[in-house]
């Protein structure tokens, strides 16, 4: 049967629309397959607290359950080299972990500045010590973040740059770490949990001013965690944890697969 001229038309644009969308399925395959993406950084990139680690990483604890390991899985990049480390500074990125970028590099994530800042001996301090050195530390780690940091982070961006010229950098921040008037009824006092809030606060709006000064994407996080605090009763966090005290203050399984990946996603 000869279709009338309104049916062909409308035939023609119901094609044209299929293959338009066809299409464009298929680029974005493409175009997510021919990704080389490169993983830097800290125990916050390699994974600490979500356990599973590859053996073969060693002390540095990567894991599959980490967000770059899960964004790799999930969009099947044409290349993808992890080399986040557990304890990582910023010099330690900069001499141990560039190995794999290069002029083809397209896409680079990363984690530094909380070792820099003392960030583990500060929860020490706040665990094991009086109010009053807790605060003072945290203070102390603050004025680390304003006076040193950020030349440290501009020698890490700029050597992440020269490697890999053409590669959009998402550099992501750390959790607050406590939800205020929480479930908690033990532990450090809400002063102490404020002023430690307050900390990762500073270290993120520092960690952004120097992303941005260097034409990198900063992908907050603490958005992502709200509610998920410790002390929230649905925490994404683990707190103290004497018998792995490496765990401590760092993100679950869940923590990476709901906490830093959405974030990840949506700026990479």
């Amino acid at each position: 049967m000869k279709l009338s001229r309104a049916a062909a038309f409308s035939s023609s644009l119901l094609l044209s629309a299929v293959l338009a969308l066809t299409g464009a399925g298929a680029a974005q395959a493409a175009s997510s397959s021919a990704v080389d993406y490169v993983a830097l950084g800290d125990s916050y990139s390699s994974g600490v607290g979500a356990g599973n680690y590859d053996s073969a990483s060693g002390d540095c604890k990567r894991t599959p359950r980490a967000y770059p390991a899960l964004w790799a899985a999930a969009n099947s990049p044409s290349s993808f080299a992890f080399t986040a480390c557990s304890g990582a500074r910023t010099t330690d990125v900069t001499a141990n972990q560039l190995g794999p970028l290069s002029a083809a590099t397209d896409l680079v994530s990363v984690t530094a500045g909380g070792n820099d800042a003392g960030f583990a001996d500060v929860m020490t301090t706040c665990v094991l010590q009086s109010e009053a050195t807790c605060i003072a530390r945290v203070n102390e780690a603050k004025r680390y973040v304003d006076t040193t940091l950020p030349g440290r982070l501009d020698t890490m961006y700029r050597a992440i740059r020269a490697k890999a010229p053409s590669a959009r950098v998402v550099v992501l921040g750390y959790p607050r770490f406590y939800k205020l008037d929480g479930s908690c009824i033990a532990g450090l006092t809400e002063n102490e949990r404020r002023a430690i809030n307050g900390g990762s606060d500073h270290l993120n709006a520092a960690t952004a001013k120097r992303a941005a000064d260097h034409g990198y994407t900063f992908a907050g996080v603490a958005g992502a965690f709200t509610g998920h605090e410790i002390c929230s009763g649905a925490s994404w966090l683990r707190s103290v944890n004497w018998l792995n005290i490496g765990e401590s203050y760092h993100p679950t399984a869940t923590g990476q697969s709901s906490g830093y990946l959405p974030v990840f996603r949506a700026t990479a």
